[in-house]
């Protein structure tokens, strides 16, 4: 049972505590006894994680938030039309820095109700709805602090006769792979009720050296971000991984259609982390895979919601067809 503070029309729902918000040490026992070790992508996300992926987004070569944020800025008024949007839903919230795009062109056409924001961290959740209260009296917020794929059955029940948009932005839906994703987006259907919508966004298939560029930027920040998951496993599980002796190393993979993340060790070295009493030894060369990031086209991301119970309803993208939003129901 989580905890609920209400403050008249803002209420936050807390169904994770600090310590248990990201499952890192099963992951770490996971990921790091495999004969290819990996980690899932949301542990790069600690504070020092997210500081360094908001001066990623500014980098000139990464493209992927500027791109999003044009087609929103288009297109706002055209999707609040198009759905009769009065509840928002967002899936990993952040700061709803893009939201308020969204947010300002339902209430232009007057169906502005209600907003859920839905993140991981709660002290984020609570400063946006703060915020956002602030700038829309009226609007009723109800945040949900919890992990995307454990609790999306404790999201609210929508309210009857307001049409609702499931929002999945920024291309995070690229990290989950084919099944996951599948499995994923199955899970956001079963969440519409006729006359709601998803709206996702996705990275589109481009030239490779855009792609590599965006995730290998010449100031180095993407290779800071990648290393920092070394050091929330210092800090968090007692470990003492050398993080000056891993190095970053991104490439696209043409076959899979993905960007993938990885840390190689410029030397072989033998890591005890502590919390798990658990050592682990990497070879010289040897990679830990921390991301990837699936990048569409039109046809494979119909593929993708027929496959998941969805039907495509409107295709939105940049002038230079870098990035699509899409709006889809349940078929």
């Amino acid at each position: 049972m989580g905890r609920v503070t209400t403050t008249g029309d803002l209420r936050i729902d807390v169904h994770v505590g600090a310590g248990s918000q990201r499952s890192l040490p099963d992951d770490v026992l996971d990921g790091l006894t495999r004969p290819f070790k990996e980690l899932p992508p949301k542990h790069l996300y600690d504070a020092r994680g997210a500081e360094l992926f908001d001066r990623i987004c500014e980098l000139p070569e990464y493209y992927p938030t500027r791109a999003e944020r044009a087609i929103l800025h288009r297109y706002a008024d055209m999707i609040v039309r198009r759905t009769g949007m009065a509840e928002l839903v967002e899936l990993g919230s952040g700061t709803a820095a893009k939201t308020r795009v969204l947010l300002s062109a339902m209430e232009r056409a007057g169906t502005l109700a209600r907003y859920v924001p839905f993140d991981v961290a709660e002290q984020t959740v609570r400063d946006c709805a703060a915020a956002l209260a602030d700038e829309y009296p009226g609007m009723a917020i109800h945040g949900i602090v919890g992990d995307f794929e454990r609790h999306l059955p404790q999201l609210p029940r929508p309210e009857p006769g307001r049409p609702r948009v499931v929002a999945f932005l920024g291309g995070t839906i690229g990290n989950f792979p084919p099944g996951a994703r599948r499995r994923f987006l199955r899970s956001l259907a079963g969440l519409l009720s006729t006359g709601d919508y998803l709206l996702l966004g996705t990275d589109l298939v481009k030239d490779i050296d855009v792609l590599e560029a965006a995730y290998d930027d010449s100031a180095g920040v993407t290779a800071e971000f990648n290393r920092n998951v070394l050091h929330v496993l210092n800090r968090e599980l007692d470990a003492d991984f050398p993080t000056e002796h891993f190095e970053h190393v991104a490439f696209f993979d043409p076959d899979r259609e993905w960007i993938e993340m990885r840390l190689r060790a410029r030397r072989a070295c033998h890591v005890r982390i502590g919390a798990l009493d658990l050592e682990v030894d990497f070879a010289r060369g040897e990679e830990l895979r921390t991301e990837i990031s699936a990048k569409f086209t039109r046809a494979r991301l119909q593929a993708d919601y027929a496959a998941s119970g969805l039907e495509l309803a409107e295709w939105f993208t940049d002038d230079r067809q870098l990035f699509a939003l899409s709006l889809a129901s349940r078929n």
